[in-house]
């Protein structure tokens, strides 16, 4: 049974919902079936379904345009040739991510250890391409945002600058909780860790966030239309950084 029907049938109240969650399943089984007789209207329809989505999360991982590019096309060459092998263990797209994020890790190291000295000269890949999906759960923040374009474009880009500088694995659980909006059952199966250990990441992965963001929002959030604390003793606010992090949406 695929992920995305189990955490659908989760949540179901009613028979349509149940009805709704089959639907899910079957279709899903129906395009891997297609998958495997290797289908061109299938494989196209799988490029077109995740190659965006894919190359948003590399690229947050790996942090350079061109290599996130070579990166996202060796994960669908191993897609496509290891298909065969997928049993439905987990639902498609979170076996797609499972390889994504490995691809992506090995890609990191790499550079690491042979680009780490080199200066790209590539230009930065344009953030409203990338098609993240918004900040969730606990960083949710209800405060109205009300920047322009152009100051939704330079926070987004400041939140994007720190993220990267968090260390892994918290970086990967944060990107795929509060940027790919995947629940913790799949970001478990994608990082093969206990629900635990995903949730404690994710604490410290968004705190470390947090922590980066909390001057930056300070110094700025008056002219970017954050809201402040009142006095000088006061603890920073939370919301107003969340409200950052959610430009990054």
């Amino acid at each position: 049974m695929g992920g995305d029907a189990v955490t659908f049938m989760a949540g179901a109240t009613t028979l349509s919902d149940f009805a709704g969650a089959i639907g899910i399943r079957a279709q899903e089984s129906a395009i891997v079936a297609e998958l495997k007789a290797g289908s061109e209207d299938a494989y196209a329809w799988l490029i077109g379904e995740f190659h965006q989505p894919i190359y948003s999360l590399v690229y947050r991982i790996v942090s350079d345009p061109t290599d996130a590019a070579d990166t996202t096309q060796e994960v669908f060459l191993k897609v496509f040739r290891g298909m065969k092998h997928f049993h439905g263990e987990s639902s498609l797209k979170t076996w797609i991510y499972r390889i994504a994020v490995h691809e992506a890790s090995n890609r990191r190291r790499w550079w690491f250890r042979h680009k780490a000295k080199e200066t790209s000269i590539e230009p930065a890949q344009d953030e409203r391409e990338m098609g993240g999906s918004g900040l969730g759960d606990t960083l949710v923040d209800g405060c109205e945002s009300p920047f322009d374009n152009v100051v939704h474009e330079e926070v987004r880009a400041r939140v994007e600058e720190e993220l990267r500088q968090i260390p892994e694995p918290y970086r990967t659980s944060v990107i795929l909780r509060d940027l790919e909006d995947m629940s913790y059952e799949e970001i478990a199966e994608i990082t093969q860790v206990s629900l635990g250990t995903v949730k404690s990441r994710l604490t410290r992965g968004r705190e470390a966030l947090r922590r980066r963001l909390t001057a930056y929002v300070m110094e700025n959030g008056r002219q970017l239309g954050l809201r402040l604390p009142e006095a000088a003793s006061e603890e920073p606010e939370t919301g107003c950084v969340v409200s950052a992090i959610e430009v990054a949406r």
